[in-house]
């Protein structure tokens, strides 16, 4: 068995058509993974653009193998290194920021670069860092998201947005606040910010003294009169 397990690891570091199909379809299934786990979220980039991604490195990879033994000239390493540079563009086509100042899509364009990365390192034969890369990945965005959520829960500073009926309830809200000990800072109140009903749009930050659940806290808030609505900014 042993000598098996070391007769097809040497044979799939070489470079044939079989250890590039063997490539491929691994830079396929690990960029699937990581699409699947998107794409459950409703992301903007899932499964198919992942899958595509990673096969896409990985033939780059295989492309850059097979220029230097055919001939016998270049350098591995240019056309991996522009896809590093060049996955760019579609990292930042899946960014947004939204009217009321979040910042949405960083995640998935992380993943997407470490995707292009996972295709590069299984096109070169480097399986090991491919597959265990996948499965880090993949532990953070299922097995850390639901930590930081839980941490994120009982943190002490926090970001709203809230829309008010008038200018002066932001007044109001603000000193209803301060004398329940709550520290406001970083306001943020423009006429970007007023919503089609003619309702004032407020960005601003808080900090509690202890921990309180954020729903308890949200549920506080929307027992002032001119508030017409709030959330917190993730």
């Amino acid at each position: 068995m042993a000598e098996f397990l070391e007769s097809a690891a040497r044979y799939l570091q070489e470079f044939h058509t079989g250890s590039v199909v063997f490539r491929l379809v691994l830079a396929m299934v690990l960029g699937g993974i990581l699409g699947m786990e998107r794409g459950r979220k409703k992301r903007p980039a899932g499964f198919r653009t992942y899958m595509t991604v990673c096969v896409g490195s990985a033939l780059v990879m295989c492309t850059s193998q097979y220029m230097v033994g055919a001939f016998d000239t270049g350098d591995p390493a240019r056309l991996g290194a522009q896809v590093i540079s060049g996955i760019g563009f579609l990292g930042a086509g899946t960014i947004i920021v939204t009217g009321r100042s979040q910042v949405k899509g960083l995640t998935t364009a992380a993943c997407l670069w470490a995707s292009a990365c996972i295709g590069l390192a299984a096109g070169i034969g480097f399986y090991a860092g491919a597959i265990v890369c996948t499965a880090l990945i993949y532990f953070g965005m299922t097995v850390m998201h639901r930590m930081e959520s839980s941490l994120l829960s009982k943190a002490r500073v926090m970001d709203f947005f809230a829309e008010f009926a008038a200018m002066q309830d932001v007044g109001r809200f603000i000193q209803m606040l301060r004398e329940q000990g709550i520290t406001v800072s970083d306001l943020q109140m423009n006429r970007k910010n007023r919503t089609k009903d003619d309702l004032v749009g407020v960005v601003f930050t808080v900090k509690i003294s202890r921990p309180i659940p954020h729903d308890k806290l949200i549920e506080t808030f929307s027992s002032f009169d001119g508030l017409k609505f709030i959330e917190e900014i993730q």
